[in-house]
């Protein structure tokens, strides 16, 4: 179908490249822009209100993708998100407008496609489950502070996402949460539709529909709790998430038959490929130590330490199975549920990877690591940030406990044979992480670069505990 519209007064690109990169979702404030163009627009109600596509052209020839939707009412009549004003209308980020998100639910709920001038926009429910999406719903709330993303929650029972900055092909999280949706896997907030763009520019989700977790801690915070009132609640609750962990994977190597899904053996290759992206990662980081810091007096001079560390640990053998994972998997992507449930959101992966990256299939543990590497900042940031420091033994207990109900649960063929093994493997996957942490809170947030720096010690010396915070 076709929507009549008045035409949108877009904004000249002066007043896009000033509002634009003083967004949060904008991810590259520091580099510099050439010019700011509006590549399509697609048309959502009479009032006008609609979607842009936004190209950002950067020196010297690169470019990024963003979605912005943009409404235009009388000046005076609207005070949130003002892009500019042209011959009386205010100009606004539609996103913080409830009848955006309104109106996408509705297009959603009614399968609806659009023409526009490059393509269609296509607007799709999923599933005819016990839940279908309403076409209409009443209370649009922001859901807490912007990051990449906007999120609003509908009628408390729904989260509407959208994508800001976009990128070619399908969203993993939009792959992953309808794969899952439809193995009715129960450990995920339901996918419930979704809406993206096909055309001559470009093939992209622009956003989603899942269910909302009311009443729900998410996992971060859960453990920095705990570890105020009952350090020991939290490593029943460390088993639990690692069996849940060990479903999901398990789920997600389910399927023989589709080729985005399939398991596929590990390659010599690939394990080559990971030593020498880390190899160089520690070469990069360690060169550039300062020298003036007691914190880093463990690891400085060690970086050959840590990269013959890598290339003996890398000798695993069979390294299991690659699969599609969650690939950014740290403690705030999991909520704890009201009846003592773990659910797992966010399958987007890394923000700073293409969406070629995040959709490639690697091993499921790296999901683990990255998990383990969560605990290790959970146990030092107690004190940093609330003076609770966590008990000698804690994280060990912790780290044990999510294992343990990791691997009794997940499919024994996509790990590497016996728990040593994997062990071994999944150390690789932890070095990686903890050089990656090194470089971030060095140039981020120097207070808190004693957590990497202990978890590069511990994995050269298995001995080497966590140091007080």
């Amino acid at each position: 179908m076709t929507t009549p519209v008045r035409e949108l007064r877009l904004p000249s690109e002066d007043d896009l490249r000033e509002f634009v990169i003083a967004q949060r979702w904008f991810g590259s404030k520091s580099r510099e822009v050439a010019h700011f163009r509006v590549l399509e627009t697609i048309p959502l109600t009479e009032q006008p209100l609609g979607i842009a596509v936004l190209e950002v052209e950067f020196l010297p020839g690169t470019h990024e993708l963003y979605q912005l939707p943009i409404g235009a009412r009388p000046a005076g009549e609207w005070n949130e998100g003002i892009i500019c004003v042209n011959e009386g209308m205010a100009i606004y980020d539609a996103m913080s407008d409830p009848e955006t998100a309104r109106q996408l639910v509705r297009l959603i709920a009614r399968d609806t496609a659009i023409e526009t001038g490059q393509g269609t926009a296509e607007f799709r429910a999923v599933g005819e489950g016990a839940h279908p999406l309403p076409a209409e719903v009443g209370v649009v709330r922001p859901m807490g502070a912007e990051q990449s993303n906007s999120s609003v929650v509908l009628d408390e029972k729904y989260v509407l996402k959208a994508y800001r900055r976009l990128g070619a092909g399908p969203n993993p999280e939009l792959e992953i949460l309808r794969f899952l949706t439809d193995l009715d896997f129960p450990h995920i907030a339901a996918l419930r539709g979704w809406y993206g763009h096909s055309g001559r520019l470009i093939d992209t989700t622009l956003g989603i529909v899942q269910d909302f977790l009311g009443g729900a801690t998410d996992g971060w915070d859960l453990a920095l709790a705990d570890l105020r009132e009952d350090p020991s609640r939290f490593v029943a609750r460390a088993r639990a998430l690692g069996e849940v962990t060990g479903r999901l994977h398990t789920a997600l190597g389910s399927d023989n038959q589709d080729p985005a899904f399939a398991p596929e053996d590990t390659s010599a290759e690939a394990l080559g490929l990971l030593t020498a992206t880390v190899d160089e990662e520690i070469e990069r980081v360690f060169l550039d130590l300062p020298d003036d810091r007691e914190d880093l007096a463990t690891i400085r001079g060690r970086g050959e330490e840590v990269r013959e560390k890598l290339r003996l640990l890398t000798q695993v053998g069979s390294a299991g199975r690659v699969i599609r994972h969650h690939g950014d998997y740290h403690l705030g992507q999991v909520m704890h549920t009201a009846d003592g449930d773990w659910v797992v959101l966010d399958f987007e992966g890394e923000p700073a990877r293409t969406l070629i990256e995040r959709r490639r299939k690697r091993s499921p543990l790296r999901d683990v690591a990255g998990m383990l590497r969560s605990f290790a900042y959970a146990a030092t940031a107690s004190e940093l940030l609330h003076g609770a420091a966590a008990p000698a033994g804690w994280e060990d207990d912790v780290r044990a406990a999510y294992l343990d109900g990791y691997v009794e649960e997940t499919d024994q063929s996509l790990l590497p044979p016996g728990r040593a093994a994997v062990e071994r493997l999944l150390a690789v996957f932890e070095l990686e992480k903890a050089v990656y942490e090194l470089r971030y809170e060095l140039d981020n947030r120097p207070d808190w670069v004693k957590i990497p720096v202990a978890g590069i010690a511990r994995l050269l010396d298995p001995e080497t505990t966590e140091p007080e915070a």
